[in-house]
């Protein structure tokens, strides 16, 4: 197909978009939280694994450790003990216990509310903090998961679409300068979602997918 424009590939961003918007008129953050803390500790339990199996633990880790200083002074065997059907327990249980200490010693107690602070925290990379910035504090945030990298590429919303190993740093910035901030966090939300339910990682169901007529994509695993 011939090369696109950047203003004509812009508007049919923007298109598509509103198709998913109204898809997904009510996108939620599918990991379950009563505070930022909560919200914080399982994303970062939520690396490599899926967001069933950590809801599936964080009512008993909670339950037990449901602040920063509780979780600080936890034994880490009777914490990965809890956490172990997430994977990778031994390093998500340092985790979780060190950034509850950093935040009671650096953050009197509090989880911190910007991207320069809340990455200071062990486990916590721009993913984590752009999920807690947007739906624990709703400041904007534009997580980048798997499916946003795949769906971006995909739909050639990004100029490195071909890349093979693409930077979710880069493509933040990119994919952010062509929506409102207010967008940002409900954005990913509804290509997270999307993506799980349509345009699966092996085999996109393209046939019945409502962006089929404009994504540069589609058919190609037919």
């Amino acid at each position: 197909m011939p090369e696109e424009s950047k203003r004509k590939r812009l508007e049919r961003m923007h298109a598509e978009y509103e198709v998913l918007r109204e898809l997904i008129p009510s996108p939620q953050c599918a990991l379950h939280f009563k505070t930022p803390f909560q919200l914080l500790v399982a994303t970062v339990l939520s690396a490599q694994t899926t967001d069933v199996r950590v809801n599936g633990v964080t009512p008993a880790l909670f339950a037990r450790y449901g602040t920063p200083e509780l979780l600080s002074r936890a034994n880490p065997e009777q914490v990965e003990d809890i956490i172990h059907p997430v994977g990778f327990y031994h390093t998500k249980a340092a985790h979780i216990i060190e950034l509850s200490s950093q935040i009671s010693t650096d953050f009197n107690g509090e989880v911190p509310q910007s991207m320069e602070e809340l990455t200071t925290l062990s486990g916590v990379g721009r993913k984590t903090a752009n999920v807690v910035l947007g739906n624990a504090f709703g400041i904007p945030g534009f997580p980048v998961d798997t499916h946003v990298m795949r769906l971006t590429g995909r739909l050639r919303w990004r100029t490195d679409w071909r890349s093979t190993h693409p930077d979710p740093v880069k493509i933040e910035k990119e994919i952010t300068a062509c929506f409102a901030p207010e967008e940002w966090t409900n954005l990913s939300h509804r290509l997270i979602l999307f993506g799980r339910s349509t345009c699966h990682a092996r085999k996109p169901d393209c046939a019945d997918c409502p962006l089929n007529d404009t994504c540069p994509s589609a058919g190609m695993w037919a």
